[in-house]
């Protein structure tokens, strides 16, 4: 293999190990335990994982298991901290106490109470770049596409949840879906309109990839993950034998139950459907997160007006009985 391709094999094993981790946050997690999910001698992975990451093992897995746990205080008020704690990882409400307050100057439950509004304004803000402005997953950028022909009809109200008008949310069952994809660590906002325009869409133009149903994947909440480290997945489904090449990525979007909502805007205002699906619908649906990612899910048929810029997509949250 030439030097390009040994570095996306390389690269395809680290993303492996990453979201290995965020999906057993909940485990015991060994590094000779990471180091065959990746292929690589566990004698030297700790030292190639510092390399990758800019971390140690050890820091990476605390502020994971941190910054979700953080996530779910303020989207799941109703449980009980010890009860995140153990849900991710830690061994005792003493150890997660002590971490938490290193990590954000507080304690987990004044976290809960006083940052609520703080995260929701931020995710919101956030939020609302990650999809839309004039180069939009829907809109790809004037590709004629099934996705990008107006259809009559509309699909609900999501686009104005508020707390005075409910939000129409469903419960489904999810199929699991093989996805390709491209991933973009940085600020969230514009620059991931950028990262759609100039890499995404040109990627999927030489791929034959239009089509078909596509993925916005926002990994870290920016209000609690510092921005030089939120990551987010650009992703198409792609057949079980699409064989991937160059800096693309392959994994599955986990089947099962989700709770979804459709949006429907120019994506300004995007954040507020995120904000009243995790903040108000979630803590009162009697339904709880587990370790699969949310997405924004941009079906075949979903619509795109150039003139207004507005588009649909569902947004999508995996859940479990509380």
């Amino acid at each position: 293999m030439t030097s390009q391709e040994n570095q996306a094999a390389y690269a395809r094993r680290m993303h492996h190990v990453l979201e290995y981790i965020d999906r057993h946050l909940d485990q015991t997690l060994e590094l000779s335990t990471l180091a065959e999910v990746a292929h690589f001698s566990a004698f030297h992975f700790h030292r190639l994982f510092s390399a990758w990451m800019g971390e140690t093992f050890g820091d990476y897995l605390r502020r994971r298991r941190l910054e979700t746990a953080a996530m779910r205080l303020i989207a799941q008020p109703g449980v009980l901290v010890l009860e995140i704690a153990l849900s991710v990882g830690f061994g005792s409400a003493e150890a997660f106490a002590r971490a938490f307050k290193a990590r954000f100057g507080c304690t987990a439950t004044e976290w809960r109470r006083g940052q609520a509004d703080r995260w929701a304004f931020q995710l919101e803000e956030n939020r609302s770049g990650t999809s839309a402005q004039n180069s939009n997953p829907g809109q790809l950028h004037g590709k004629q596409d099934q996705a990008s022909k107006p259809r009559p009809g509309h699909h609900g109200n999501s686009q104005t949840a508020t707390m005075e008008i409910p939000m129409k949310v469903k419960i489904i069952e999810r199929q699991a879906a093989k996805i390709a994809y491209l991933r973009y660590t940085g600020a969230y906002g514009h620059p991931i309109s950028q990262f759609w325009d100039k890499t995404v869409c040109p990627w999927m133009e030489t791929n034959n990839l239009f089509g078909r149903p596509r993925y916005g994947i926002s990994h870290d909440a920016p209000a609690i993950t510092s921005a030089d480290k939120c990551r987010y997945d650009a992703g198409v489904e792609v057949p079980a034998d699409f064989a991937v090449s160059g800096k693309a990525f392959t994994t599955t979007i986990p089947g099962g139950s989700y709770a979804v909502t459709r949006y429907i805007g120019d994506g300004r205002d995007i954040g507020e459907t995120w904000t009243g699906l995790l903040r108000d619908w979630l803590p009162a649906s009697g339904m709880q997160l587990d370790a699969r990612p949310c997405f924004e899910y941009y079906p075949t048929d979903a619509t795109y007006d150039p003139q207004s810029g507005a588009f649909e997509c569902d947004i999508c949250i995996p859940v479990v009985p509380l």
